[in-house]
């Protein structure tokens, strides 16, 4: 039996005695807010056989999070790159627009 939380709550609402309104929290997983700490970009070359690399690390998500967020860079940035372990990494140098789509998203960088 599957009850939805939505009329379970609303028949205890109409149960409570006159005037007294329950305190609702209306933070839900859709409105996530984006994190406080900032993340820092880096732009490195050592052991890639001479390719550049952008990797944006710092985040404080989840890997599906992260690999949405790195899907989304990767399409405004036009290059490849991958997401594990907190980090983003995009082909080439990319580290002035990364910085600047990432603040429009709300996040800090450094």
């Amino acid at each position: 039996m599957n009850i939805d939380w939505k009329d379970a709550l609303s028949g205890l609402r109409d149960s409570l005695p006159e005037g007294e309104e329950p305190e609702v929290d209306v933070t839900n997983e859709e409105s996530k807010g984006v994190q406080k700490s900032a993340v820092h970009i880096v732009v490195e070359r050592k052991g890639r056989k001479g390719k550049t690399a952008t990797i944006i690390e710092g985040f404080e998500c989840e890997d599906d999070e992260l690999k949405e967020l790195a899907k989304t860079l990767k399409q405004k940035t036009g290059t490849g790159g991958s997401a594990r372990g907190g980090e983003i990494l995009l082909q080439g140098e990319c580290r002035e627009k990364a910085a600047e789509l990432l603040r429009s998203m709300g996040y800090k960088v450094k």
